[in-house]
């Protein structure tokens, strides 16, 4: 085939894990489908999980969904896009049409299968991808595609806070400071909420330290304490976020009377014990978010424009390396020399192709 009709992907198989490979350029099949050019995708918990055979994929998919780009062709239904447009894509799908989607409830589509971008649909970690139009936002002035890269996740955190509906006097604790976490924090500390992040991982403490205003405080995790009492305070947190997935039960037993938990990371084989008395009796509200719905992801691409969502990137190297990527997050691959012993990045985004230049364009 000609050089111009292949591409590079990185995909997932069972047994290989990773490997880049050279794939014919995706097709239109669709009349609303658009060919976008990928110019920055991040590595999310998800991809992570997927390598580590925590989150279940499909074998040969392209991994990603995290990303920004520009568009390159469209289909003839196709009338609010242009090749040229920058966008940054929202692989959360839905039907319209499923009782789901009928009840406003489109996060939770019933016709995802097939469907999820970077799981069991070919995703963004690739010189291109085909997205339909309906999930393509164009990018505002001033947003690079490093920044719009970070959208997705923060629409994520979006959806969870929304339902945590936090209190102007509450105090919040976030228990993780990976991107999710550190994120959740940003956003809770631009709003103005009190805010402690919790963590285990040394290197990951330091980074949110850098990124957090002095308003949100990181803190190391102790012997389990999750909530640090050298303050003199007298009660817990009114809103716990558990962002990793595996604390649940430690949250229920922190968070203050009448308060709140989110369950917000997961884990396929994840399990808690819950203390249902205690549960009732304290009155404690328990809170599984799920996916954010559409309207959240255009919020969190307008706030985009006001939040440095750019400062957690600590990572951007071409797709080709990245098994150096993935060392970063504390992903051992075959082809990694040594094996990582510990986190060394926030977040990374991959740059397909020869995007690095594409980094800093912006419209306007």
């Amino acid at each position: 085939m000609d050089s111009d009709t292949m591409m590079q992907a990185l995909v997932f198989e069972t047994g290989e894990r990773l490997r880049l490979c050279s794939r014919p350029l995706p097709a239109l099949c669709h009349p609303d489908d658009v060919l976008v050019r990928v110019a920055a995708s991040g590595i999310c918990g998800t991809d992570r999980s997927i390598v580590l055979g925590d989150f279940p994929a499909r074998s040969g998919v392209v991994l990603g969904h995290e990303a920004a780009g520009e568009v390159v062709a469209t289909g003839p239904a196709v009338g609010s896009l242009a090749p040229g447009g920058r966008v940054v894509i929202n692989p959360t799908y839905h039907c319209g049409s499923c009782r789901c989607c009928r009840r406003g409830m489109a996060a939770h589509c019933a016709s995802k299968d097939g469907r999820e971008i970077g799981v069991d649909r070919d995703g963004t970690l690739a010189e291109y991808v085909v997205v339909p139009a309906p999930f393509l936002h164009p990018l505002p002035p001033g947003v690079s595609y490093r920044r719009a890269a970070l959208v997705e996740p923060l629409a994520c955190v979006l959806n969870n806070l929304t339902a945590a509906s936090p209190r102007w006097t509450d105090r919040c604790l976030v228990l993780g400071a990976g991107p999710i976490g550190t994120l959740c924090a940003l956003v809770l500390a631009f709003r103005g909420h009190r805010v402690t992040v919790v963590e285990r991982d040394a290197v990951r403490v330091e980074l949110a330290q850098h990124v957090l205003p002095a308003s949100a405080q990181v803190v190391p995790a102790r012997d389990g304490d999750l909530w640090p009492a050298a303050d003199g305070r007298d009660a817990g947190p009114d809103v716990v976020v558990d962002t990793t997935g595996v604390l649940l039960a430690d949250a229920l037993e922190v968070v203050a009377a009448g308060g709140t938990v989110v369950a917000m990371g997961e884990r396929e084989t994840a399990t808690a014990t819950i203390p249902v008395r205690s549960l009732v009796t304290r009155g404690v509200r328990l809170v599984g978010a799920g996916p954010y719905p559409p309207h959240l992801f255009q919020t969190a691409l307008d706030l985009a424009r006001d939040l440095p969502l750019d400062s957690l990137v600590t990572h951007t190297l071409p797709l080709h390396r990245y098994a150096e990527a993935f060392a970063a997050l504390h992903v051992p691959l075959a082809d990694t020399r040594p094996a990582p012993s510990s986190y060394a990045a926030m977040k990374v985004l991959l740059l397909p192709g020869d995007q690095a230049r594409e980094e800093s364009r912006c419209a306007g």
